[in-house]
């Protein structure tokens, strides 16, 4: 639940932006670039929920370890995305305990069916954010070299975390599934770009 508390969250691990120059950005720029990274802190904050979710009702020891490790992983990414968006004049979803919440319950309904079905979830959850991430490297303003840097470095770890699901033994999730969970995405990030 410490992820969606007002306090503010510090990485355990450097933040890949320290000692990037920050770039002189128009007011639009900015409030764009704030935007995506207000969406990016929004998915940290579900992926807390999901892997808290997930890890709850959790049956395999070692795979209750693997979540935790990415779990801590995202908390850094987490830690990030609130220092950029504290440079960039911004700050965080008001709706984060809601993200959190409801991730959560996702995490934890698909964990009750099931080891192979929970890592199905992470894989396929972590293979859509891996793609969102890709399409921020493309809409972030291209001098914004500070939030690129902390994106690049979320996405490569996300996909990561999926392939360490996929080889732990995620079943695949049927198309409909993947078809709801795409839906969910869109409706998170389209309202946390803004609130």
């Amino acid at each position: 639940m410490r992820a969606a508390a007002a306090a503010p969250i510090r990485a355990s691990r450097p933040n890949p932006a320290t000692g990037v120059p920050e770039a002189t950005l128009s007011a639009d720029e900015k409030s764009h670039a704030a935007g995506l990274m207000r969406v990016n802190h929004t998915g940290e904050i579900a992926a807390q929920g999901l892997y808290q979710g997930h890890a709850a009702v959790v049956r395999d020891p070692g795979i209750e370890q693997q979540m935790q490790e990415a779990a801590d992983e995202e908390l850094d990414h987490l830690g990030w995305c609130e220092e950029r968006l504290a440079e960039l004049g911004s700050g965080p979803s008001k709706l984060r305990l809601l993200w959190y919440a409801g991730a959560w319950m996702m995490g934890a309904v698909s964990g009750v069916l099931g080891d192979r079905w929970s890592l199905g979830f992470i894989e396929e959850t972590e293979r859509q954010v891996a793609e969102h991430l890709t399409g921020h490297l493309e809409r972030l303003p291209e001098n914004d070299a500070k939030s690129r840097a902390i994106v690049a470095q979320m996405r490569d770890e996300e996909e990561r975390h999926g392939a360490n699901a996929r080889e732990a033994g995620a079943a695949e999730l049927p198309a409909p599934v993947r078809g709801l969970m795409r839906l969910t995405a869109k409706v998170m990030t389209g309202t946390a770009y803004w609130i």
